[in-house]
């Protein structure tokens, strides 16, 4: 579902741009990086839902994704929803762009092990099964490829910001 959404939004934001000449969605760049925001404001939620809300991932199951050898996991649940919330804002800060992406490819490398621990221990989700290790390690790579990417860390420049003269993380106003 989180794929789907970071898709989602991107070509939903990069649509935009090139339909109504949004600049802040003119590249592909801007674009995923508002759509990787918009993805972890869906998952940043799931870390303060109570436990009786059951439609959705709630506090409750992002404790239990936290394998047994981390510390006061309460907090750590706390504190990794404030910093997707965070690293959120910073995306969408041209101006701090850069280093939102790079402490975010930190922190999903970070979270890798409570996403393996939950497919190995069995760790629902709302009720359902947690994303299965095929499926999540490769899902972890794009999100920390895609926050680099955005962030303009990896891939070169993006010829629009070029274009304007800016830097890879630019975008015209």
């Amino acid at each position: 579902m989180t794929v789907i959404v970071l898709v989602v939004a991107t070509l939903g934001l990069r649509l935009l741009g090139a339909v109504f000449g949004l600049a802040r969605f003119a590249t592909w760049r801007g674009s995923a990086a508002h759509g990787l925001a918009v993805m972890l404001l869906m998952t940043a939620s799931a870390h303060f839902v109570p436990p009786g809300v059951t439609f959705m991932p709630n506090h409750a199951d992002m404790v239990a994704m936290v394998p047994p050898f981390v510390p006061f996991p309460v907090l750590v649940v706390y504190l990794t929803g404030v910093l997707e919330l965070a690293g959120a804002v910073g995306l969408v800060l041209p101006a701090t762009r850069r280093a939102a992406g790079i402490c975010l490819a930190l922190l999903f490398a970070l979270m890798l092990p409570a996403n393996i621990h939950a497919a190995l221990a069995g760790v629902t989700l709302a009720g359902e099964a947690a994303t299965p290790l095929w499926q999540r390690v490769p899902e972890q790579i794009l999100y920390i490829g895609v926050a680099l990417w955005a962030a303009g860390v990896v891939g070169g420049r993006d010829r629009a910001a070029s274009a304007y003269g800016g830097s890879a993380v630019s975008e015209p106003s």
